[in-house]
C-alpha cells in the first residue's frame, strides 16, 4: 500500500491557459474550496476596484500635466454636486450644471471631454499619455482640439459640451467601471454632430487602454482613424466600422 498522500492543493489542468488571459480560470482547488492565495487574490483585486470607484480626480494635477502639454483645459462639472451623489444619479452626470454652460462658447471642430467617470486613476494614469501619443501621430488635428476637464461625467455628458462649443465631433475619455483585472481602464467614445440626446448606437468605443490592456500607441491609431473617417463620412456608431487594422486603410 502507499503511502502517498494527495496534495492539499489541487492544481487545475488547465492552469497553463493563465498566462494567456488575466480572467480568473483554472484557480484549483483545495477540498472543496478555492486555493487561499486564489482568495487573497480575490479580495485585494475587489479591494483595489473599490478603491477606483471611490477616489476622486486630482484635477488641478491633470490641469497642470495639459498645460505643459500645449493645452488650455476648461474645466466643467456636471449636475451632481458630490462624488457620493454621482455614483447613485447616472442621470446627472449626464448634464452640466448652470455656471459649467457658460463657460462653454464659441466653436471648435474637434472636442476632447476628459471625464473621471467611474476609475479617476484611469484618467489620472492615461489620458496626458495618450494625447501625447495622438499628438505624435498627426500633430495638426490634435494640438488643435479643445480639452475639457469634465468632473463627476458619464458618457453623455460629452453630447453637451460637444453641442455647446458647435463642435463637428466629440471625443470622451473617461474611467470605465473597474473590473477585477483592471482598476483603471480608459475608454473613448466618439460621437459626430454631438448633442443632448444622442444614444449608444451612434456612438464608437475603443476601451481597455491601461498597463494591460490595449497600448497608448495602438488606441492613438484606432481613435486618429476613426474620427478622420466620421469627418470624412459624417457619421460615427453603427453607420462606421473601424477598419483601421485593415491593410486596405492603413495609411
Amino acid at each position: 500500500m502507499s503511502d502517498s498522500k494527495q496534495p492539499l492543493v489541487i492544481a487545475n489542468p488547465w492552469h497553463t491557459l493563465r498566462r494567456h488571459t488575466p480572467a480568473r480560470i483554472a484557480l484549483g482547488r483545495a477540498g472543496p474550496a478555492l486555493p487561499t492565495k486564489e482568495v487573497l487574490e480575490f479580495g485585494l483585486a475587489h479591494a483595489r476596484a473599490r478603491d477606483a470607484v471611490q477616489t476622486t480626480l486630482d484635477v488641478d494635477k491633470l490641469e497642470r500635466e495639459l498645460k505643459t502639454a500645449g493645452y488650455a483645459p476648461i474645466r466643467v462639472s456636471s449636475q451632481a454636486p458630490d462624488h457620493a451623489t454621482y455614483l447613485t444619479r447616472p442621470d446627472l452626470g449626464r448634464r452640466l450644471d448652470e455656471e459649467s454652460k457658460a463657460r462653454l462658447a464659441g466653436s471648435a471642430g474637434l472636442v476632447v471631454a476628459i471625464e473621471d467617470g467611474l476609475s479617476a486613476i484611469a484618467v489620472q494614469n492615461h489620458a496626458v499619455p495618450l494625447l501625447g501619443e495622438l499628438g505624435r501621430l498627426r500633430a495638426e488635428r490634435w494640438s488643435r482640439a479643445a480639452v475639457v476637464i469634465a468632473l463627476r461625467g458619464r458618457v453623455a455628458l460629452g453630447d453637451e459640451i460637444g453641442e455647446r462649443l458647435n463642435a463637428r465631433l466629440v471625443v470622451v475619455m473617461i474611467g470605465e467601471r473597474p473590473g477585477l483585472s483592471s482598476p483603471d481602464s480608459l475608454g473613448l467614445y466618439i460621437t459626430y454632430a454631438p448633442r443632448v440626446g444622442r444614444t449608444d448606437a451612434e456612438r464608437n468605443c475603443i476601451s481597455n487602454i491601461h498597463g494591460r490592456g490595449l497600448g497608448y500607441e495602438e488606441a492613438a491609431k484606432r481613435l486618429d482613424w476613426l474620427v478622420g473617417a466620421a469627418l470624412a463620412r459624417g457619421v460615427t456608431g453603427v453607420a462606421l466600422k473601424d477598419e483601421s487594422s485593415s491593410p486596405a486603410h492603413i495609411a
